[in-house]
């Protein structure tokens, strides 16, 4: 393995930030600072942690931020649950959303 981008699991968590952010779009509009960007956020970081840790020296430190990314990816899966009880978005979605996080 040359590079992050070389990773399956960087490659995918790419196709859920995209994912995630056109589901956000059509979010409330009050939802602006609130749940639409925790997710954005926290869907960036799950790729973003792959990639640091990929790029540093050791294998303790890939190591934690893999942990990191997947908190991440915990905190992700609970506010689509909260999104889909708001229903922010179709149960159709919802499971798509879920299968992929």
């Amino acid at each position: 393995m040359r590079t992050f981008r070389d990773l399956l699991i960087w490659q995918k968590s790419i196709k859920l930030v995209t994912r995630i952010y056109e589901v956000t779009r059509s979010f409330p509009k009050e939802e602006a600072f609130g749940l639409t960007s925790q997710m954005r956020r926290c869907s960036v970081s799950i790729p973003s942690n792959i990639a640091e840790g990929h790029g540093r020296n050791s294998t303790g430190d890939y190591l934690r931020f893999l942990q990191i990314a997947t908190g991440s990816l915990c905190e992700l899966q609970t506010q689509l649950v909260i999104a889909n009880n708001l229903s922010f978005f179709s149960e159709k979605e919802f499971d798509t959303l879920e299968e992929n996080a």
